[in-house]
């Protein structure tokens, strides 16, 4: 790995923490629901792209896989919550 990708990837790294930091306080003190599912829509998307870098920077498709299962339930939770939001259930 050269120097310039070690570095990109520490920043990334980092600003996809503080990301992650700012969804966590958008979830935590939203002032409306439906805030609080687009903190968490923000954070899942963060947690799925740090897990790509950590895979990049360790060259191991664990990471990878991880990140599929990540993004495929965040969004069908995403989408419960929102249907819930809007009809008040989930299941018709």
């Amino acid at each position: 790995m050269s120097m310039l990708l070690g570095w990109s990837i520490t920043i990334a790294l980092v600003l996809l923490g503080i990301g992650m930091a700012c969804a966590a306080f958008r979830i935590i003190w939203g002032p409306r629901a439906q805030d609080r599912v687009v903190g968490f829509d923000t954070l899942y998307t963060n947690a799925m792209l740090l897990l790509l870098t950590f895979g990049i920077r360790s060259s191991s498709t664990v990471y990878f896989e991880a990140a599929l299962i990540i993004a495929l339930l965040g969004f069908v939770g995403t989408v419960a919550l929102a249907k819930f939001l809007l009809r008040g259930e989930v299941i018709e």
